[in-house]
Order: C-alpha cells, then structure tokens, then sequence
C-alpha cells in the first residue's frame, strides 16, 4: 500500500509540475505577443492589444525600461522578450524542482 502512495503522491506533484510549466509558458506567450504588437504598431486602443499590454504590465513590469535604444518599438520589443524568457525559465526550474520533490517509488526487499 505505500508504494501506491507514494506512485500517487508523484503523481500528482508530476501534474502540479506540468501546470506551473503551462501557466509560466501562457504568461510568457502573452507578453511575446504584446511585443509583436508594439513591434507592428497594433492599434492600441484594440480590445486584445489592451490585453496583452495589462498582462505585460501586470507580469512584465520588472523589465520595463530596462533598455532603452533609440527605437521605442526595438526597446519594448526587447524588454518584453526577455520578461518572457524569465518566466519560461523559471516555469521550468521550478516545474522541475517540484518532480524532484517527488518521492521515488521504495522497493521492498524480500528475504
């Protein structure tokens, strides 16, 4: 019977990785497209082009401004990419460090 706590237990840390992965990977998703948004000069006044800039602002907001090339479009476009990559990689950090929390499976030995 513990083994198949244990297998459940993993299991469902397995699952709980996998939606950490999935919702770090939407959220940078998101912010991707804001910046193709701003880089094609989508009409902002555009119900998805506001939303995509609320998630940018609300998951993003860390790397606004951080550089600052002449090019306004360039500049967002780079910001909000690399306010992307920070959540893909930490989605995928901490996905894999809850597997690792997992237990392994015991075996038993017989005698």
């Amino acid at each position: 019977m513990r083994c198949m706590a244990t297998s459940g237990t993993a299991r469902i840390l397995t699952l709980v990785a996998t939606i950490v992965r999935v919702v770090f990977a939407v959220i940078a998703a998101v912010i991707v497209v804001h910046a193709v948004f701003v880089l094609f000069e989508a009409n902002p006044a555009n119900g998805l082009v506001q939303f995509a800039a609320d998630w940018r602002d609300s998951f993003g907001w860390f790397t606004k401004d951080l550089f600052t090339p002449s090019d306004p479009k360039i500049a967002e476009a780079i910001n909000s990419g690399l306010a992307a990559l920070v959540w893909v990689v930490v989605g995928s950090l901490l996905s894999k460090l809850i597997v690792r929390l997992a237990p392994s499976p015991k075996v038993e030995s017989r005698s």
